[in-house]
């Protein structure tokens, strides 16, 4: 019996078959342009979308748009290869309708639009919403080091140039020191030694030349570092895996997993970023007040007063750090405050009152009033004064504006569960996002383009998630009735 045979590729066939039934009714190219289709790409930012009258016609805007959001959607982000796929993929040939834009194109694409994308995410974000798919009660907010296109030995901070400087000098120091003391013996044969060393010394001046001008840039700018590939990006704090990327901050809905907001920063710490990103996708969600939980990194007080302000629960733990947490010694959260008296109660069981009040201007407090809280006399006679402190009283600080952490602290204390709650809620987009999508750098320069290139990805991610849910049919009645 014989096996099952193709088409001859030489043969005409007498009725040609159409591309487009190649593509399946519920196949996600289809709602890719039924979303592109519905989308105001004019008010969204993207350049020429009304073609001039004169001149050559150039691709429109959607369309290279529909190329970008499959490719990110099916793994595919370089524009290269976007090229070929135009080529020989049957989905993107449908998608196209046979053009073939070049890799330039697609190219120049992305960098002229990069302040379009997060329009498009957005976009998509209401779609969400409109299909009820958040849950908008809770969201979690973290951030994670995404490699940039810059190795570490092109980033320089303050002290490593410092330190460069240092050592060239004493190098140089040493070599001018051999060069003048010459060497008689090497001389009569040639002073191929002393050649040797007046090339190492030019060399070490050149390199000094150059650390000393990244330097003085640092002292003009007032940065602490400087990258020389992708300049927008920064050296990652130590215990990540990231040596030079970018600070990538998601809000993500406890509902689906879906990705609410999403920003990137080219701050090396999550200090800050909290009421920033959850007020973002509170107003996005449209709702009045939403509970929003994070780890300790985000953990500062005038961000959580600024949430608690704007309406955002805050879950988030209070980090142990400080001389007492170093030297071994009673925590503050061991000392309970009493806010009917104003005193802390020690673990000892004695009372500590209020006793010296910092001056408003310190720049440290940021504008804050800082209340010492001690008690001298008992602490003279306290038996557990070795595990408490080794001056002659324990003093225990607080800000004025600490009845918000206090707060936060009661709600984390009666609903601890919700720490891990947040972790399988984050984890999941950057899991998918870092192994799956295979997304755990970025391909592009400066901090504009690398936001507009995680617009796309979140969007994919999202999309993705959605398919997986509801399927196509529900999307493109959505979009198209």
């Amino acid at each position: 019996m014989a096996h099952i045979l193709g088409h001859d590729r030489s043969q005409r066939l007498l009725l040609p078959e159409a591309v487009d039934d190649y593509v399946g009714p519920d196949h996600p190219v289809r709602f890719v342009e039924a979303f592109v289709d519905g989308l105001d790409l004019e008010a969204a930012g993207f350049a020429r979308v009304e073609p001039k009258v004169t001149g050559r016609p150039g691709y429109a805007p959607a369309d290279l748009l529909k190329l970008s959001i499959y490719g990110y959607l099916d793994r595919v982000r370089s524009s290269r290869r976007l090229e070929a796929e135009a080529g020989r993929n049957l989905e993107v040939i449908w998608l196209l309708r046979h053009l073939q834009p070049d890799f330039k194109t697609i190219a120049d694409f992305r960098r002229d639009n990069r302040h379009a994308f997060r329009q498009v995410f957005r976009a998509f974000v209401l779609l969400c919403r409109q299909l009820d798919l958040f849950g908008q009660e809770l969201i979690a907010v973290d951030g994670t080091r995404i490699k940039a296109v810059n190795n570490k030995d092109r980033n320089f901070t303050r002290a490593s140039l410092t330190r460069f400087i240092a050592q060239a000098d004493a190098r140089l120091a040493d070599y001018l020191g051999r060069l003048d003391q010459g060497d008689a013996a090497e001389g009569r044969v040639g002073g191929s030694r002393t050649a040797n060393l007046a090339e190492k010394i030019a060399a070490i001046r050149e390199r000094r030349e150059r650390h000393t001008a990244m330097l003085a840039e640092l002292d003009r700018t007032g940065e602490d570092q400087i990258s020389l590939t992708d300049p927008d990006s920064r050296a990652m704090a130590g215990h990540t895996k990231v040596a030079v990327g970018y600070n990538v901050q998601i809000a993500v809905d406890a509902k689906h997993k879906l990705i609410v907001e999403q920003d990137v920063r080219n701050q090396v710490l999550d200090l800050g970023l909290l009421a920033q990103t959850a007020g973002a996708a509170k107003e996005i969600l449209g709702v009045e007040q939403i509970e929003a939980v994070a780890d300790r990194g985000d953990f500062k007080s005038e961000d959580l007063e600024a949430c608690e302000q704007a309406g955002i629960v805050a879950y988030v733990p209070r980090p142990q750090r400080g001389p007492a947490v170093r030297g071994g010694f009673f925590r503050k959260d061991e000392f309970r405050y009493d806010p009917d008296s104003d005193t802390y109660l020690c673990p000892a069981g004695q009372r500590l009152a209020p006793r010296y009040r910092s001056p408003r201007y310190r720049s440290r407090l940021r504008g804050l009033q800082k209340v010492d809280y001690c008690n001298p006399e008992a602490c003279r006679a306290c038996a557990l004064r070795p595990r408490c402190t080794t001056k002659m009283a324990r003093r225990v600080s607080r800000l004025e504006n600490e009845a918000v952490l206090d707060r936060v602290a009661a709600r984390l204390a009666a609903w601890p569960e919700i720490l891990d709650q947040r972790r399988e809620l984050v984890e999941h987009p950057f899991g998918s996002i870092k192994q799956w999508m295979n997304q755990g750098a970025f391909l592009m320069r400066g901090l504009e383009k690398v936001r507009a290139e995680f617009s796309l990805t979140a969007l994919a991610y999202n999309l993705r998630r959605v398919l997986t849910i509801l399927g196509v049919g529900p999307l493109l009645t959505a979009v198209q009735g």
